[in-house]
């Protein structure tokens, strides 16, 4: 793990759940939970380093999504997130990745308090526009939280459940 992320088995401090734990004491996460977050404020090409931490992380987790293609989504989506933070949001503040169980979940933080609105209709011969139409078409749901001043956008993927051997095993 480089310095710039964290992978921790807690979602935070001072959440939910924490009363009555002594100093020191860690949270202790589910087994199947894991969370990186890269720090992205200010840096050179903040998409490439994106997608690098992305395949590191989920091959790091052995996080395949369940078919071929589903890491490459994450890869994919996280990329957009970034490009649409750079492009509108004053620049990526961070990435967060959070793996539960089937689920993987990606938010990317940024300074500008303007959500984001997919162009509707999408008009693939038009230039720009295409991020957000990306990932509605690769993440199962995706929506925006609003931080300080700025928000995070979030997209969550569902790994896909392998499919059952012949003959019931």
């Amino acid at each position: 793990m480089n310095p710039t992320s964290r992978e921790d088995g807690a979602g935070g401090a001072g959440g939910a759940g924490e009363a009555g734990r002594r100093p020191g004491e860690g949270a202790r996460a589910p087994a199947d939970h894991r969370l990186r977050r890269l720090e992205l404020a200010g840096s050179a090409r903040p998409c490439a380093r994106a997608r690098a931490f992305t395949r590191r992380a989920l091959a790091d987790w052995a996080w395949s999504g369940g078919s071929a293609h589903a890491a490459e989504d994450a890869v994919l989506v996280v990329a957009e997130l970034v490009a649409n933070a750079t492009a509108h949001g004053g620049g990526p503040l961070d990435v967060t990745l959070d793996a539960r169980g089937p689920r993987l979940r990606m938010e990317v933080g940024d300074r500008a308090p303007e959500l984001p609105v997919p162009r509707r209709p999408h008009r693939q011969d038009l230039p720009g526009g295409h991020g957000l139409f990306i990932v509605e078409r690769a993440a199962a749901r995706w929506g925006v939280l609003r931080r300080g001043s700025g928000k995070v956008v979030w997209a969550e993927l569902d790994a896909v459940p392998a499919s059952p051997r012949p003959g019931g095993a």
